[in-house]
């Protein structure tokens, strides 16, 4: 389902029935194409020392980013989008806590259908969803390229039964494999999802990578303190304006360090 950046409720509703919503031209194309810039540079920086990438199967890998390295971040959480939509479903207090980037590089497989985290108790207890995902791609998805597949309204299923909470038995497969629904996003196209809807990466069968950038949010309540932090230098984190940094989770430094990453998933690494 696709939506308008004014339609909270309809935009909301749609992620509340589906799991998941489409924001189609979002930005213009030349600010998704910075973006792969700043992909290919970043991607290069972090495979060159041990931590800075986490697999995600094979051929695939995920990675945190400094926020500052992104060009047009600012322009990124300040999208009404990203903040109607937190404001609507999380609440006034919502926290960006990750940016990283997810890319299949050729030869990637099927990953196994997974949820990005187990169900919290407060989303079995009420219903309420406490996280969104924002993904915004680098390159304009193909069929070849192994686009995003998700199965719309598993983010209800309880999941007592998935492995770790997350992963569904082989068995239950054909049942997603039934109701799954590929996305062709492009270049400044949006999306907003939850983690708990079942999902998988599909095989890229082309001859280049597919980075997607994900934007993490959540409600002031959840705790992300086994996740990895965001960080500014002193000097961005003072030019950003305060009704930007209220909504950021984050350590101000003087320098920043090389991240090593933390957000792994072991069940992810196998493939077929």
């Amino acid at each position: 389902m696709t939506g308008r950046p004014g339609d909270l409720g309809g935009l909301s509703a749609a992620i509340e029935l589906e799991g998941v919503v489409g924001l189609p031209g979002a930005f213009d194309r030349g600010w998704a194409q910075a973006r792969r810039e700043d992909f290919d540079v970043l991607f290069e920086e972090a495979r060159a020392y041990e931590g800075g990438t986490v697999g995600r199967g094979p051929k695939r890998f995920y990675f945190a980013v400094h926020p500052e390295r992104l060009r047009g971040f600012e322009a990124l959480v300040t999208h009404e989008f990203v903040t109607g939509l937190s404001e609507h479903m999380l609440g006034p207090g919502y926290q960006v806590v990750e940016v990283a980037f997810d890319v299949p590089l050729p030869g990637a497989v099927h990953q196994p259908w997974h949820r990005d985290f187990a169900m919290p108790e407060e989303t079995r207890a009420s219903g309420r969803l406490s996280s969104l995902a924002f993904n915004l791609p680098a390159v304009d998805v193909t069929p070849e390229l192994g686009p995003f597949e998700i199965a719309p309204g598993t983010h209800r299923e309880p999941g007592d039964r998935f492995e770790h909470g997350m992963f569904p038995v082989e068995a239950t497969w054909p049942a997603y494999e039934a109701a799954r629904r590929q996305r062709y996003a492009k270049m400044g196209d949006m999306s907003a999802r939850t983690g708990l809807a079942i999902h998988r990466g599909t095989p890229n069968e082309g001859s280049s990578p597919r980075p997607m950038l994900v934007l993490g949010v959540v409600a002031p309540e959840v705790d992300t303190s086994d996740a990895h932090e965001l960080e500014f230098s002193r000097a961005y984190w003072e030019r950003l304006p305060a009704e930007v940094r209220a909504h950021l989770r984050a350590a101000v430094v003087d320098e920043l360090r090389p991240i090593t990453q933390r957000h792994d998933i072991e069940g992810l690494m196998m493939g077929g």
